[in-house]
């Protein structure tokens, strides 16, 4: 974002000092530019959300003299250690009395005038620990990311690595420009800090596997109880077929008993009625 140009109006002793909110310019030269400041605050935002005392923010107005609402400067990202993570409306340093200890600017053809020579001055005056230049569309810096670190006061540039990366020794993170993009790689933790669209994609992913997973589950629970109610008539089923079993047992039982009975009284019958008959002919005999 080009540094904002307000009209010097002199403070009246005494009065309050309005600091402006905005300049109604837009919030960054591109779409590319815009996306990509929107990427870099959201990845450091979720690389720094367990820390209290890291702010992220960017295209914010920054006021670095008292009184003066015409000192002010607007990174397109920076990141401020020591002060506590909230909301802001605007930075005032001599409230926070602490500077950004990063800040990046997103440059283009337009703004290299501000970004090389103005920004880099007032950067290195206000303590600024790590100063780092982008130019996503490759117009005029080569390579398209450039560092530098304060040491005793004064910038020294940074000096890329062999894959073109630069490393923040604030940060604990190498920067890899990849065309339009600015990577940031954690070595402490072996991998690429996520974009906010890679995070929602991942988010998503994961919803959608913890969604089939829970699917799965329920399916898994209601086979289980299908299961256990088959298991439950089967066993019933069998109980009623033993009953079943043991009552045709007991009747073939009783049937068998009765049929005995009804042997030993016709035997008994029998053996009574040739008693008889013997005892008759006896008798006839006799006479």
């Amino acid at each position: 974002m080009v540094t904002p140009t307000l009209t010097p109006t002199p403070t009246p002793a005494g009065a309050t000092v309005s600091y402006p909110e905005s300049d109604g310019q837009p919030v960054a030269e591109t779409d590319v530019h815009r996306t990509l400041m929107f990427a870099l605050i959201g990845m450091f935002q979720a690389f720094f959300r367990d820390d209290p005392h890291v702010y992220i923010s960017g295209n914010l107005f920054l006021y670095y003299q008292e009184g003066d609402p015409r000192q002010v400067v607007a990174p397109d990202v920076f990141v401020v250690q020591g002060v506590r993570n909230r909301q802001r409306r605007i930075y005032k340093l001599w409230e926070e009395g602490v500077p950004p200890a990063v800040v990046f600017e997103l440059t283009s053809r337009s703004t290299r005038g501000d970004d090389l020579r103005s920004k880099y001055d007032l950067y290195e005056r206000l303590g600024v620990t790590e100063y780092f230049l982008f130019d996503p569309l490759g117009e005029y810096l080569r390579p398209p990311c450039r560092g530098y670190r304060l040491h005793q006061g004064r910038y020294r540039p940074l000096v890329a690595a062999e894959d073109g990366s630069l490393w923040s020794a604030v940060l604990r993170l190498a920067l890899h420009p990849r065309r339009e993009q600015l990577r940031l790689y954690d070595p402490a933790r072996q991998r690429w800090l996520p974009t906010p669209q890679e995070e929602t994609m991942a988010r998503r992913a994961a919803e959608e596997r913890a969604g089939v997973e829970v699917a799965a589950r329920q399916a898994a629970e209601e086979r289980a109880t299908v299961e256990a109610d088959a298991r439950r008539v089967a066993e019933q089923r069998a109980g009623v077929e033993t009953a079943a079993r043991q009552a045709a047992e007991q009747r073939a039982t009783v049937e068998a008993d009765a049929r005995q009975v009804a042997e030993s009284q016709v035997a008994a019958a029998e053996a009574e009625l040739a008693r008889l008959r013997a005892l008759l002919s006896s008798r006839g005999q006799s006479s």
